[in-house]
């Protein structure tokens, strides 16, 4: 899939048993709510992150460009082939053969890529550049502690 990066892509090829608890009740991000009864089920990783199988593939994030929009270096992108980008929606993209994440922003005719980092430049998408979207990022799966 990825010429220089083969290593860091991961494609979604056959369904691997992801299953693991769910509980049916949600986690207060506010005031703890009393304990209630709760319902264990099982969730398939593989049904709540990827939709189209055959579309969709990881891959690992690498540097601080994305940071303001919750993308951290290491962290594991969902990204679906099949769907089309929208102004706005985070994307991998191709720039003269090396893959970067961005968020794509449509302004009047221009086209740019948008580093969610201030300290990194936005990319203006030109007619002579060889550009092309691979995909739209779905998900981003970060650890929360080292």
């Amino acid at each position: 899939m990825s010429k220089k990066n083969d290593n860091l892509i991961f494609r979604v090829e056959s369904k691997v048993d992801l299953i693991t608890p769910f509980f049916l009740d949600s986690v207060s991000a506010g005031f703890p709510s009393p304990a209630t009864d709760y319902m264990e089920n099982k969730l398939d990783l593989n049904e709540y992150l990827v939709q189209r199988p055959t579309a969709t593939y990881i891959v690992k994030a690498n540097g601080p460009s994305m940071t303001d929009a919750g993308i951290l270096s290491g962290d594991l992108l969902i990204v679906d082939r099949s769907i089309s980008p929208r102004n706005d929606d985070i994307v991998i993209a191709s720039i003269f053969g090396d893959l970067t994440v961005k968020k794509l922003k449509k302004k009047d005719q221009s086209l740019f890529l948008i580093s969610a980092n201030s300290e990194y430049p936005s990319i203006q998408v030109k007619e002579e550049m060889e550009c092309f979207i691979w995909g739209v990022v779905t998900y981003v799966i970060h650890k929360t502690t080292s």
